[in-house]
């Protein structure tokens, strides 16, 4: 069962998802029978993924629940239905889950067969094109993390400051055409004219360069040493293997001075043993 805050963020997904949903039909929570989507592989793209027993419930009541209230904005009729499948009973649930397990292992039996009719280059692509997404989620996912901890924005170029400052005057009624003004513009300046976006350029590398020195010593307090830098995170670790190399050297004294008092102690006995045989 999903949770009722996941399901109230994703209610703008799902209105999205539902506009594609016929309303030809519309079967009860109690009389739901197992329906199995068709896969078509002819078109040559993947199958779609089955719905979840949630999904299914959503996109059978939706349309019933719309006509029953025409006030309300769909994000409001996906939250509603959030709210009654959560009151449902196991029972209830049910026909909805099985239709889902339905689809699922239809699902799994036409990506087998779509699956079996590529090509190995087209495998390679499809690869490929999965391994890219994947890359582009967990970069998007590392740049809100790094905003959330405040990482501070890199240094802006002379250029970008001066097309921050004038774009809004700029020729043109699109971004594309205001750019190619503005490109131009700063193609034509001497190096005069473009000396105080240089120098403001130079001070904000000065600030970038204090701010992510303050922000990694930071990071590197609370245990996030994979956020700094490389190059900052092999001085760490060399300024580490230093400190750990003189306490080494501090214990290998130390443990070298009891064995020279032993030394004395075995020439006062040999002294001793001389003595008495004298």
């Amino acid at each position: 069962m999903a949770p009722f805050s996941l399901m109230s963020i994703g209610a703008n997904v799902l209105v999205k998802s539902l506009s594609l949903f016929s309303s030809a039909s519309v079967v009860r929570c109690s009389c739901v029978a197992p329906v199995i989507r068709s896969f078509s592989t002819t078109t040559g793209g993947p199958p779609k993924r089955p719905l979840t027993g949630y999904m299914t419930y959503v996109k059978e009541m939706q349309p019933n629940f719309s006509r029953q209230n025409p006030g309300l904005k769909n994000v409001d009729i996906i939250r509603k239905l959030a709210e009654k499948w959560r009151m449902l009973t196991p029972e209830q649930k049910q026909p909805f889950q099985d239709s889902s397990l339905a689809s699922r292992e239809q699902y799994k039996l036409a990506l087998k067969t779509y699956k079996a009719q590529l090509t190995p280059a087209q495998t390679a692509a499809i690869a490929e094109e999965k391994r890219q997404r994947v890359a582009k989620r967990k970069a998007i996912r590392k740049k809100k993390e790094l905003n959330s901890l405040g990482k501070p924005k890199r240094p802006r170029s002379a250029f970008n400051i001066f097309m921050a400052e004038h774009f809004e005057e700029a020729k043109g009624t699109t971004m594309q055409t205001k750019l190619k003004s503005l490109r131009d513009d700063w193609m034509r300046f001497n190096i005069t004219q473009k000396q105080m976006y240089t120098q403001l350029a130079e001070d904000d590398k000065v600030r970038y360069k204090n701010e992510i020195k303050s922000w990694e010593d930071h990071m590197i307090e609370i245990g996030r040493e994979d956020l700094v830098r490389r190059k900052e995170r092999r001085s760490i670790t060399s300024k580490a293997n230093a400190d750990k190399k003189k306490k080494s050297k501090v214990t290998v004294i130390k443990a070298k001075a009891p064995k020279k008092k032993a030394e004395v102690a075995g020439t006062a006995v040999k002294k001793t043993v001389k003595s008495t045989k004298k």
